[in-house]
């Protein structure tokens, strides 16, 4: 059932950059991993940027 769901597959590849290592508060010590720090916001940017570029092709 959750197959049928859109944003399924937006939560499975978010859920990818979190296997890669999370933020933990704190660990001020380390240097900062893009992957791991802003894996939720790049997914997003990128899936933001496709509907943009859907809406636009199907427009013409």
């Amino acid at each position: 059932m959750s197959s049928r769901n859109p944003l399924h597959w937006f939560a499975l590849w978010a859920d990818w950059f979190e296997r890669r290592g999370v933020y933990v508060p704190g660990e001020e010590s380390r240097a900062v991993d893009p992957v791991r720090d802003f894996g939720w916001l790049m997914a997003a940017w990128v899936a933001g940027v496709a509907i943009f570029i859907l809406l636009f092709a199907l427009a013409v």
